[in-house]
């Protein structure tokens, strides 16, 4: 079957299996349309409901971390673009996501989806995922089945980082890490720990901040993991 969202072509596996997501400018209709090899066609038009977002307020953020940077902060801004669009240029066919998720740490909600931020003052994109609070050494567990497609102990921002193709354009980013523990071209399984909690990049204190992209837009990871229970078990520091 082919299928569309929106008027865009969807990803479909061999075995007819595809996502969809809603991005936070998802108007309140989206159009999905299926047509099958046999040539039948089938449109649903999908009724959005909507959500409200809270205004967060983040002061004491270190300044070149928000609006001051210097030159060779700008070189270094730059080159970490180019390395994530890098590892976000293609994706796999395959339906990791199949998998389910699940939380990769578990602990008080710090930060939530889409909340409007304020840092030191200055407004700020919405945030793009949900943080949650734990010790420094806490282990991150991935949330579901895929390929590590970056990385990296030392970006700008998000400090230790990992992107996780879950198939289909579906990523999870895991920031802030204390320590980095796969590699780019690894495959990860739910569960499997792929580095520690820390506070490295732009964070005040530590914590794992878990973002979720379909098709380069941010979706709502905690609507995907459900309601939190116990982390997988697993070793740590």
């Amino acid at each position: 079957a082919k299928v569309t969202f929106n008027g865009a072509p969807v990803m479909v596996s061999e075995d007819g299996r595809f996502l969809i997501g809603f991005s936070l400018k998802q108007g309140p209709v989206a159009t999905l349309v299926v047509a099958t090899p046999d040539g039948a066609r089938e449109t649903k038009e999908l009724k959005i409901a909507s959500r409200d977002f809270p205004v967060e307020r983040i002061d004491g953020l270190d300044s070149s971390k928000v609006n001051e940077y210097t030159a060779e902060q700008l070189k270094k801004i730059a080159a970490d673009k180019k390395l994530k669009d890098a590892a976000r240029a293609t994706t796999s066919q395959n339906p990791f996501w199949a998998s389910g998720f699940a939380w990769p740490v578990t602990g008080r909600i710090s930060g939530v989806f889409g909340s409007h931020r304020i840092l030191n003052g200055v407004e700020k994109p919405p945030h793009s995922g949900i943080d949650v609070a734990a010790p420094k050494g806490t282990p991150i567990h991935a949330p579901a089945d895929g390929v590590v497609t970056l990385a990296d102990p030392d970006m700008y921002f998000e400090g230790g980082l990992v992107f996780i193709d879950h198939g289909q354009r579906l990523e999870s980013a895991l920031m802030h890490m204390s320590r980095v523990d796969v590699r780019a071209g690894e495959k990860v399984k739910k569960g499997e720990i792929i580095g520690l909690v820390g506070a490295t990049g732009r964070a005040t204190g530590p914590h794992m901040h878990w973002s979720l992209k379909w098709e380069g837009s941010i979706v709502d990871p905690q609507l995907a993991a459900g309601p939190m229970g116990t982390a997988p078990a697993g070793g740590g520091e």
